[in-house]
């Protein structure tokens, strides 16, 4: 956020930074920059550092004009145009504002008033996403256009063009925000949009991968007001919010390629260097210190500069970054994308200070990976890091992930049912595996009803079993109506738009205009489902024991002390009657039992039927005996 130096106010409502400049300042008529933009009285650690950006701004002195604040140290790297200054902010300070001088020569030039807010109540005890949560995944400019006024913006290069699968589409804020009774009513209680902030790219900027201003909402989605008012609407119907942030690269339009704080801010001097991609070197005791850092070193593209974290003051901005955001926002959690690419001290030391401000934050991070061994090393209390112990609870399950799209897609259902049992072992590696985030699909996958031959007892299958186990469940958006894609990697088309996001649109999955039987069918069972999962303390906190496959049916069980929920997954050609008696161990002495889908009722002497090549989900009507 940039700042006049002659004068300039952006309010409260645009971050309320003033800065006052005096005759003779050698910066008149340029911009200055202060981020982070304001900061809150009342945080658990008391320091700052701000990184002001101007022409030649390193040959100023700060002083501070305000004895709530105190300046520790300042700091000049390599270019002259960066000033860090070190604070640390009195508890007693109040609200308001406080004055930073700036002198040159020993004369005052100027004087900035700088922003220190209020926290809101409650705001270090916010509970983050876990097990009782279920997740969907959106990429906000395909979800839903609900202000077509802001497709284009003036100050940003690539326009609007539907036309285009990698083209902006124009979904915002406004839409996601009009969406927000749907999901409410269809049962998600969090929201992860794709990033947000700034893409000011001349071409493909529409996936948010490529940040070129990480204070600033993309003005094609809305303004960094209209983020904080979608949040707080998603709050009021008891739906938290996400954010995805990036640490590991940026966009190569960013002003910190022409202008870097020091020579070492990117990995490889500024210049493209791939990475390897060999994630494995991170954790492997033998590989090679080349290898290592060829990969944490390397450029994911050539759009995309890889940040070097190993500088204290980029991992500072980033910490602070990320702190930032909770707080303005109000979030509930932190999706980190391309996790393992960051340097791993950094990622324990940037996920520590979160957890230190907010200690039941949830964070997730994205390790993809099919192997249990190498996504398990970076959740949190895992215990077999050689480097810092990480505070992230989460991870993405892509090894669960994996099984689950290649398992169904079989057609011995029998094999497939022995490979989804087979793989929840790996659950060992695991400090927390309930706290794993499982999906059906991502933006960076294709479509699952797609992966599974379009068939829908594969897919009922597949949605019961992601929305039952043991896991936090995540929805990649439209998978509730089965969206499609071609089955191999294409990403403007699986991230297609969402039916009725779009006005004109003949089909809208918001009002079920349209919809294929399928879509429909689809829909309910996810809807069915999640309504129950909110209110199910076995499906949200109840353990598991689950019973060998057989003759293509797979049983499984979730238990608490008040509630035993047994799903069924039969992966057969003929509707198979189970004999009860072999589920007593799950189900204790209960007589029958509730269809969770239908609401009726079944008399376990009588057996449990499960039709052909489908699902049942039963809960027993009585408290499980243990």
């Amino acid at each position: 956020m940039r700042v006049s130096v002659r004068l300039m106010s952006f309010g409260l409502m645009s971050f309320g930074l003033l800065l006052l400049a005096l005759p003779g300042f050698a910066l008149a008529n340029q911009s200055l920059r202060v981020e982070p933009p304001f900061w809150w009285v009342g945080m658990r650690d008391p320091s700052l550092q701000l990184m002001i950006h101007a022409p030649d701004i390193a040959k100023a002195e700060a002083r501070s004009v305000s004895k709530d604040v105190t300046i520790t140290a300042q700091h000049r790297l390599s270019s002259p145009n960066y000033l860090f200054v070190d604070l640390v902010i009195a508890a007693d300070t109040a609200p308001g504002t406080v004055s930073l001088e700036l002198t040159r020569d020993g004369q005052s030039v100027a004087q900035i008033e700088y922003p220190l807010q209020a926290r809101r109540k409650g705001s270090a005890d916010r509970v983050g996403f876990g097990p009782q949560d279920a997740i969907y995944l959106l990429v906000p400019d395909r979800f839903a256009n609900g202000d077509p006024r802001n497709d284009n913006s003036a100050d940003t290069l690539e326009k609007i063009d539907r036309s285009k699968p990698g083209g902006r589409h124009g979904g915002d804020l406004a839409g996601m925000s009009q969406a927000l009774p749907y999901l409410a009513d269809l049962g998600i209680t969090q929201i992860w949009p794709t990033p947000l902030v700034e893409n000011d790219m001349p071409a493909y900027s529409y996936h948010g991968y490529a940040p070129t201003d990480l204070y600033r909402i993309d003005p094609r989605f809305g303004s960094n007001e209209d983020y904080r008012a979608f949040v707080a609407a998603a709050g009021q119907r008891g739906i938290g919010v996400i954010q995805d942030i990036v640490l590991n690269h940026i966009g190569s339009h960013h002003h910190w390629l022409r202008d870097p704080p020091s020579a070492d801010w990117i990995n490889g001097n500024g210049q493209f260097s791939p990475t390897t991609h060999a994630r494995t070197t991170v954790q492997d005791r033998y590989a090679a210190a080349v290898d290592r850092d060829e990969f944490l070193q390397g450029w994911f593209v050539e759009t995309m500069p890889d940040l070097n974290q190993r500088n204290p003051f980029l991992a500072t901005y980033l910490i602070q970054n990320s702190l930032w955001w909770i707080e303005y926002a109000d979030l509930s959690g932190i999706r980190e994308d391309t996790y393992p690419y960051s340097e791993p001290d950094f990622l324990a030391r940037w996920s520590k200070r979160i957890v230190q401000e907010y200690p039941s934050f949830s964070i997730v991070g994205e390790e993809w990976s099919r192997n249990p061994t190498i996504v398990s090393h970076w959740q949190a209390n895992a215990g077999q890091s050689r480097h810092a112990d990480s505070a992230t609870n989460a991870m993405m399950d892509f090894p669960l992930y994996y099984e689950l799209s290649e398992a169904l897609a079989q057609d011995d259902g029998q094999k497939a049912l022995d490979r989804l049992y087979q793989a929840l072992v790996n659950d060992a590696l695991y400090p927390a595996p309930e706290r794993m985030v499982l999906f059906d699909g991502n933006h960076d996958t294709p479509r699952l009803y797609s992966l599974l031959g379009e068939d829908q007892g594969r897919y009922r299958a597949a949605l019961t079993y992601l929305l039952t186990l043991p896991r936090t469940p995540q929805l990649f958006y439209g998978s509730e109506v089965a969206m499609s894609s071609p089955v191999e990697r294409d990403d403007g088309r699986v991230r297609g738009d969402f039916p009725g996001g779009w006005a004109g649109d003949k089909v809208n999955g918001f009002t079920g205009a349209g919809l294929t039987d399928t879509a429909r069918r689809t829909q309910q069972l996810v809807r069915s489902l999640l309504r129950f999962r909110r209110s199910s303390s076995a499906l949200t906190r109840g353990d598991l024991i689950h019973f060998l496959p057989k003759d293509g049916v797979y049983v499984f069980a979730r238990r608490s002390a008040e509630q035993t929920v047994l799903v069924a997954i039969n992966r057969s050609a003929m509707e198979q009657t189970l004999d009860a008696r072999r589920f007593r161990e799950a189900l204790g002495d209960a007589g029958e039992l509730l269809d969770v889908l239908d609401q009726t009722r079944v008399d376990l002497g009588q057996g449990i039927r499960v039709p052909a090549d489908d699902i049942r989900v039963l809960e027993s009507t009585s408290a499980p005996q243990r």
